[in-house]
């Protein structure tokens, strides 16, 4: 039974009285044995930062005059291919594209890399192709469009999986930078377990259509269930305009498979009854981790989110022990383009993957990456697809703005239905 309405939780922000925590400080109190009820908290924020395939973005691009061209065949926006439409435009200077954040220029470059460097204000070269097949060329910023808007198709699943090759040789994956080497040589991991959204609202019993979150650090909305969505395997369809978005809880990450895109979710969870309450206190040990082969997807082993982030969450890099080889694996393979010998790790970038680790047979760098034990095996987690430590700044974002009274409460409009689909 409700105990607390959102109004009122509301109010409490406008006053200045709400109390708000991270799911990380929630995390520590319940660690701690601390008493936490509906009367102690307002709010919890919640957020995660990953790997996130379901992210495309809808631009209006200014081309050209009016009747230069009729309609756009193809578009290419710093070489990544762009979808025109869905209207035509017919004979208008302007063109509807949308793009998808795994559309790829090359292997080293795609969406997610092109939507940060449209928030971060950088001159993108649009390409357009008429029906005519008429060439035309122009530069653009976010500044020149007015239409500039995520979507996320599939966001914030509740149950990842973690993936292994169990047999001999190297499988090119989406979820590795190198391959992924086999039998039972490593783990890819995916999730920011105990932080994130869905963990902490199993149920939905607080997230529905209409639930206002932060997409890449702009105000955003939840528009439904995503794509794959499933009971046991909930996610969100979320929206937000990239103009207010922080370009460092975005972009592209390359895999042995070509771009991927870096999309953060950030979702306040009010606190209304003790059920929320009993939900928010999960912990990493408590979150399931299906292992799957690599091949097939079918889960056969199980581990938890602790033996992913108990230990070291961002990646070090110690200078002294670097034996300055000629072709540097860290520079060749960073999957985020956030590394050089000379400069060291770019914080701004670094996506605390781990890549790093296995890449460099010299010990430069280190980070708490943990292991899976399967039958017998301890198995090595050598690549994280989610960062931990910038779930945490997104989800400190949002407790900063809930308590200036910048960011309020959203009830649903409609819950998500949370079936099978």
């Amino acid at each position: 039974m409700e105990r607390k309405s959102i109004d009122e939780i509301n109010k409490k922000i406008k006053r200045g009285e709400a109390v708000v925590c991270t799911a990380e400080e929630f995390k520590e109190k319940v660690r701690n044995d601390e008493l936490v009820t509906v009367d102690t908290v307002d709010v919890v924020t919640c957020a995660t930062c990953g790997i996130m395939s379901g992210t495309a973005a809808i631009l209006q691009l200014q081309i050209a005059g009016k009747a230069r061209f009729e309609r756009a065949e193809r578009v290419w926006l710093n070489g990544v291919p762009a979808h025109p439409g869905p209207c035509p435009n017919e004979r208008l200077d302007v063109v509807d594209v949308i793009v998808y954040g795994t559309a790829h220029a090359n292997s080293g470059y795609g969406g997610g890399h092109l939507f940060r460097e449209l928030v971060e204000g950088e001159v993108i070269e649009a390409k357009v192709e008429t029906i005519d097949k008429m060439m035309i060329e122009r530069e653009v910023t976010i500044n020149d469009m007015k239409f500039a808007r995520i979507f996320g198709v599939r966001m914030c699943f509740k149950n990842y999986m973690g993936f292994l090759n169990p047999v001999d040789g190297t499988v090119k994956t989406i979820f590795s930078v190198n391959g992924m080497k086999g039998p039972y040589r490593e783990i890819s991991v995916s999730g920011c377990g105990e932080l994130n959204p869905l963990e902490n609202d199993p149920m939905l019993k607080t997230i529905g259509v209409g639930t206002r979150v932060l997409v890449n650090g702009a105000i955003g909305y939840v528009i439904g269930e995503g794509t794959r969505s499933s009971k046991e395997r909930p996610n969100l369809s979320v929206v937000a305009d990239m103009y207010g978005m922080d370009p460092i809880f975005m972009g592209g990450f390359v895999t042995s498979c070509g771009p991927e895109c870096i999309t953060s979710i950030a979702v306040p969870i009010p606190v209304t009854d003790e059920e929320v309450i009993s939900n928010l206190s999960i912990l990493d040990e408590d979150i399931k981790l299906p292992i799957a082969d690599i091949m097939d997807r079918v889960p056969f082993a199980e581990s938890n989110y602790a033996s992913v982030w108990q230990d070291l969450e961002e990646i070090e890099f110690d200078a002294e022990r670097c034996c300055n080889h000629d072709i540097c694996n860290i520079e060749d393979y960073c999957p985020t383009n956030a590394f050089s010998r000379t400069m060291g790790i770019d914080r701004e970038r670094c996506f605390n993957c781990g890549a790093c680790i296995a890449s460099c047979p010299g010990d430069v760098s280190r980070g708490g990456m943990g292991h899976v034990e399967i039958d017998g095996r301890t198995i090595p987690i050598t690549l994280r697809q989610s960062d931990r430590s910038r779930a945490k700044r997104l989800s400190e974002r949002l407790k900063r703005m809930i308590l200036k009274g910048d960011f309020l409460m959203a009830k649903p409009v409609d819950y998500l239905r949370n079936t099978e689909k």
